[in-house]
């Protein structure tokens, strides 16, 4: 294989192989989600069920944008 080749790989599959220096880096995929227990105020969780019926978003999805900057 050639470099250009190389190149070519690399641009088409960009996405994948950020995962995998993700995933080299912190032995995390990072599409994997895991479960959590929070404690939030009953005002709270109202507002995000709101949100949630407003958009059809989980109010997981909603909670993990706020956090990303999403």
């Amino acid at each position: 294989m050639n470099k250009k080749e190389i190149e070519r790989i690399i641009k088409k599959n960009k996405r994948a192989f950020e995962i995998l220096e993700e995933y080299d880096k912190t032995h995390r995929l990072p599409f994997k989600k895991k479960r959590m227990n929070i404690i939030l105020t009953n005002k709270a969780i109202d507002r995000l069920k709101e949100i949630s019926a407003e958009t059809g978003k989980p109010m997981s999805r909603i909670i993990e944008e706020k956090v990303m900057g999403g």
